[in-house]
């Protein structure tokens, strides 16, 4: 499967980047990624705001799968334009869902749940999930995210996936989360895959890679301050265009 890999922007003029992941050479594990063969293909559509290059994981997502496409961008008409091929039946699509919805909300022991536009439980999760052969995840800040989903009315017709992690990210106080269940890309991918194709063994190597390349950001920090990523701008909320709610997307206006 073809991936799409734009040339990065340094993080530093000073500081040269790798071409795969995007990362800067001081941070790049690419050498030591482990390949995995997964089934369920999977398209990362990453938001063009999203910088953070030292702790991002999409690109290094996609360089470790090999059934992966990685889009940078807003909008794409169609799951077929996103992914660069014929889509003939999206339903047999997932996107990991960003609304209001909480797996520790619902009576369920899954830890991967389909779900409706309602935000319950779909019936006959089995089948559904069985069914699936490719997921969508959206890579950015939680905005970022959302921005994706509102624009790309085409995931409206796919399935919709949630995600119950049992811990939350490795980021840590690296990088903050939102919620408890938020993931960085690269777990949500490996929980997703282990689970759709019973393969633990996917989670378990994506996980291995993110926890090194967390080591290797940690013992470069020392040294090289500059790889730090800038603070995110604070919204002004006096400006009416930022008095919009901040929850996540809720499937409302569809």
């Amino acid at each position: 499967m073809s991936k799409s890999f734009p040339s990065p922007a340094t993080v530093a003029p000073e500081i040269e980047t790798c071409p795969r992941c995007g990362k800067p050479l001081p941070l790049c594990i690419c050498d030591s990624v482990e390949a995995v063969a997964n089934r369920i293909e999977v398209l990362i559509l990453q938001h063009p705001q999203e910088q953070d290059r030292a702790l991002g994981t999409a690109r290094l997502t996609a360089h470790q799968l090999q059934n992966a496409t990685h889009r940078i961008g807003l909008s794409w008409p169609s799951l077929s334009k996103a992914l660069g091929r014929e889509v003939y039946d999206p339903q047999r699509w997932a996107v990991l869902y960003l609304g209001s919805a909480k797996l520790a909300d619902l009576e369920t022991d899954r830890d991967v749940v389909a779900i409706d536009r309602k935000g319950e439980i779909e019936d006959g999760q089995r089948s559904i999930l069985k069914d699936i052969e490719g997921v969508v995840l959206l890579d950015g800040t939680w905005s970022q995210a959302k921005a994706l989903w509102w624009r790309n009315a085409w995931m409206l017709k796919c399935r919709r996936i949630i995600l119950g992690p049992a811990r939350p990210s490795r980021y840590g106080k690296l990088r903050k989360e939102p919620r408890r269940d938020g993931l960085s890309t690269i777990e949500a991918a490996g929980m997703v895959l282990a689970r759709l194709e019973g393969r633990p063994e996917i989670e378990a190597t994506l996980d291995a890679t993110f926890e090194h390349m967390l080591a290797r950001y940690r013992s470069a920090q020392a040294t090289m301050p500059e790889l730090a990523p800038k603070p995110r701008r604070k919204r002004d909320y006096r400006r009416p265009e930022n008095r919009r709610g901040k929850s996540a997307v809720s499937g409302a206006g569809e």
